[in-house]
């Protein structure tokens, strides 16, 4: 049986291989219809993922100061101030506690990686969340159909990041995010493969510079480009005008031996 697209199920083409971890070769394999682009069966992935967050990771905290910023304008004038939300396989923390500090009632869950920064604020199951975060996520699901179904039984609002592969796809050494050093990149989306999750899931989807939600609610695609964009030049410094941090509040908790 050959290859089977994991996100639309359709028979993807072989594209090209690549040298994984140095030493894998490892074949690469486009669908047409639905653009995503998959690896083979990712055979190599506890090797890959021995660290959670990988070596070559530069960007995480520069990744997730931007991100807040243009998530805080995003709630801020969208989803609501007296909201919970969650920000899904949030690694250390950092982003979690990010949005808490902007006022945020913000919640951490990540089952591989400690939550070091925000602790005590972590996902109960259950909890009614307004919108889900996720940066950086996509492209290591294995599953992804099975993810964003995950994602979508908590919220009907998701907003992550992932950079979208180009059309047609460059070979293995023109494209840095194929993360062909750490081996734990194993599944890239086109614009029209969010359009195809996006409509499977009766969702609209916007997508500007890397950020995309996918949301039931329909919002104006300048709009969206106004927020997300002005969240990274300047729009987020208004949030704290409007809300208080929980910095104090979350002390105060935590030292109290409070679960949030």
């Amino acid at each position: 049986m050959g290859e089977v697209c994991k996100i639309c199920g359709s028979e993807p083409s072989y594209i090209f291989s690549g040298t994984i971890l140095g030493k894998y070769t490892v074949r690469y394999y486009s669908c047409a219809c639905c653009g995503f682009v998959q690896t083979e069966r990712p055979y190599w992935l506890e090797e890959a993922y021995q660290r959670s967050i990988n070596l070559s990771d530069t960007g995480l905290v520069q990744r997730n100061i931007l991100a807040s910023r243009s998530a805080a304008v995003l709630l801020f004038f969208v989803y609501g101030t007296r909201k919970k939300y969650l920000d899904y396989a949030g690694g250390y923390g950092l982003f979690t506690r990010l949005m808490r500090n902007y006022g945020f009632d913000f919640y951490s869950h990540d089952p591989y990686t400690d939550n070091l920064l925000a602790r005590g604020f972590e996902y109960r199951a259950g909890d009614e969340i307004e919108l889900v975060t996720t940066f950086e996520s996509f492209e290591h699901f294995e599953h992804p159909i099975a993810e964003i179904e995950k994602i979508l039984a908590i919220s009907k609002h998701i907003f992550f990041s992932t950079h979208l592969i180009p059309d047609p796809a460059p070979a293995p050494d023109q494209w840095w995010y194929y993360g062909l050093d750490h081996g734990q990149h194993i599944a890239f989306y086109t614009r029209k493969t969010l359009r195809y999750i996006a409509d499977k899931y009766g969702l609209h989807v916007y997508s500007l510079r890397g950020y995309h939600l996918l949301t039931t609610q329909k919002i104006n695609k300048w709009w969206y480009r106004l927020l997300i964009g002005g969240g990274r030049y300047g729009l987020h410094q208004l949030v704290p005008l409007f809300m208080r941090s929980r910095v104090m509040k979350d002390m105060q908790t935590l030292k109290a031996g409070q679960h949030a």
